[in-house]
């Protein structure tokens, strides 16, 4: 399931927790807990931190289609070149 989580994230594109759960086949919470495994695992960063603060202040508000109370991840060069030894 990570790789199939990693594949689709190296599709690009802003994604909902909820879409990327539905794609992989299982809950927000264990999507959750899958993200933090990529990223504990050097493939995920998360960018600007939450997106608690105000949009303005963020530095992907520009590009992201998210909102709310939630993260912004990015493939690190490590996921990226994983990403495309799954392929």
């Amino acid at each position: 399931m990570l790789h199939r989580l990693l594949q689709i994230l190296a599709e690009g594109g802003a994604h909902s927790y909820a879409d990327l759960a539905r794609a992989v086949g299982v809950g927000e919470e264990l999507l959750q807990q899958m993200i933090e495994e990529l990223a504990r695992m050097g493939y995920l960063r998360a960018v600007g931190g939450s997106c608690q603060a105000k949009c303005e202040d963020c530095p992907v508000a520009g590009v992201c289609a998210v909102g709310g109370l939630s993260r912004v991840w990015s493939l690190t060069e490590k996921g990226s070149q994983m990403s495309r030894k799954l392929r």
